[in-house]
């Protein structure tokens, strides 16, 4: 069975142009679209998608307030903010009201098709250029706090591979960057999730730039 996706913009131009690329996967079956937040609601009751592709600025109830009340009524939904803004304030919005993606909507189609498969598997995604705004942010909110012990627990290899996950660099690309084997990034991707108690590269990135366990 495919995912079911919803898509909501207030734009129809949008609309069109994502359900003709969407449509072009066979994995992928678009089952509604919104127009507005409140719409965006009614249909995920009666419609149960997998995944949401959710506008932010929309007449009336916008993304963040709509997302807020579908998370809580359907906490499995995944919901990836496609957005023109990549300021901090939306960012954080976002991630307290519960998104499970926050990509801009000049991505590629691969990455979103990509980023809708993830998300729909309970990962998250975040847009690479988005990656130094958060870094901004948790510095700020961090303050003078101290790097938590997990730096310590982790070796100086993955050290340097925890930071080029944060620059949202690929295993191939991390193993070039360090000349090592891909084999070998994956054995230190591993024991990085293992050690930082966590599920994916985003999780493993936002605790890092949260923490400063890394230079960014």
């Amino acid at each position: 069975m495919g995912i079911k996706v919803l898509i909501v913009d207030d734009h129809a131009l949008l609309r069109d142009g994502l359900v003709k690329i969407l449509s072009l996967e066979e994995d992928l079956e678009i089952i509604g679209e919104a127009g507005k937040g409140e719409e965006a609601i009614e249909l995920t009751r009666r419609l149960n998608p997998d995944v949401i592709l959710m506008d932010i600025n929309m007449p009336g109830m916008n993304g963040i307030e709509a997302t807020k009340i579908i998370k809580k009524e359907f906490p499995k939904t995944g919901i990836i903010a496609l957005t023109i803004h990549d300021d901090e304030e939306y960012i954080f919005e976002l991630v307290r009201a519960g998104v499970s993606g926050y990509v801009l909507k000049d991505i590629q189609p691969e990455r979103l098709i990509s980023a809708i498969w993830d998300v729909a598997q309970g990962k998250s995604v975040i847009h690479p250029n988005i990656t130094a705004k958060i870094l901004g942010e948790f510095n700020r909110l961090a303050g003078r706090k101290s790097r938590l012990s997990s730096c310590l627990e982790l070796t100086i290899r993955e050290m340097e591979v925890l930071e080029l996950i944060t620059k949202g660099m690929t295993n191939k690309d991390i193993a070039q960057a360090l000349f090592i084997s891909e084999k070998t990034v994956k054995n230190h991707v591993t024991n990085i999730f293992r050690k930082l108690d966590v599920k994916d590269r985003t999780q493993a990135a936002l605790y890092a730039i949260k923490n400063k366990l890394v230079n960014f």
